[in-house]
C-alpha cells in the first residue's frame, strides 16, 4: 500500500483524497492539546476571546509530552485517548479544525462534524510515544504552560507515521478493520 505524504496546513482538496486505512506521512507544523486545554479552548471561546492558535485548517495532536532528555527536541509523544476530546472537538471543527491526532474509537457526534465540515482523525500507534517522537523536529509551548506536559505546543514534524481512521466518507477504519475479521 502506498504511503501518502501530505503537509499542513490541511486543504480540503487534500482531505477529499484520504480515505480511511490509508498511511500518511504528516509534514509540518501540529499542536499538541489534551482534554485540560481544550476545556480552556471552548471556556474562551464561551467568554468571547480567541484560541492560543489560528485553527483553520491545523491539525491537533492529542498528546502530552514527556520532558525532552538531553540532545533531544522532545521526549515521548505518544497519542492519547481521543474519546477524552470528543465533547470539544465537534465544535473545533466547526470553526475550522480540519484534523485530529490520537487513538480509539470517537463519538458520533465527532464523525458527523468530520462529515459535515471536510476533516479527517488520524491514529497513531500507541505505546510508540519514543519511536514517534523521532519525528518531531522543533517543539515549542506556546499556551497554557501552568498545564506541565499537558501544555499547548507546536511542534514541527517530518513523516508522522500515521493512519487514516475517519474520513469525509463516513468511513471508520476501526468499524471496517473489525468487520474483516468477523468474516
Amino acid at each position: 500500500m502506498e504511503i501518502k505524504r501530505i503537509k499542513t496546513p490541511l486543504e480540503v482538496n487534500i482531505i477529499e483524497q484520504l480515505k480511511a486505512g490509508e498511511k500518511v506521512y504528516l509534514n509540518g507544523y501540529i499542536y499538541t492539546a489534551r482534554d485540560a486545554a481544550h476545556k480552556r479552548f471552548i471556556d474562551t471561546l464561551n467568554e468571547g476571546g480567541k484560541l492560543p492558535f489560528d485553527i483553520q485548517n491545523q491539525v491537533i495532536y492529542y498528546c502530552g509530552p514527556s520532558p525532552a532528555p538531553p540532545g533531544r527536541v522532545i521526549g515521548a509523544c505518544g497519542p492519547t485517548t481521543s474519546s477524552r476530546m470528543d465533547a470539544y472537538a465537534p465544535k473545533l471543527i466547526s470553526l475550522g479544525l480540519k484534523g485530529m491526532i490520537g487513538k480509539g474509537k470517537r463519538s458520533q457526534a465527532v464523525k458527523d462534524a468530520i462529515k459535515q465540515f471536510k476533516a479527517v482523525y488520524f491514529g497513531a500507534t500507541g505505546g510508540a510515544g519514543a519511536l514517534l517522537s523521532k519525528s518531531v523536529k522543533s517543539s515549542e509551548a506556546i499556551a497554557y504552560e501552568d498545564l506541565g506536559p499537558e501544555a499547548v505546543m507546536k511542534l514541527n514534524v517530518v513523516d508522522l507515521p500515521l493512519f487514516v481512521i475517519n474520513d469525509i466518507y463516513g468511513s471508520d477504519l476501526y468499524e471496517s478493520g473489525t468487520a474483516q475479521y468477523k468474516k
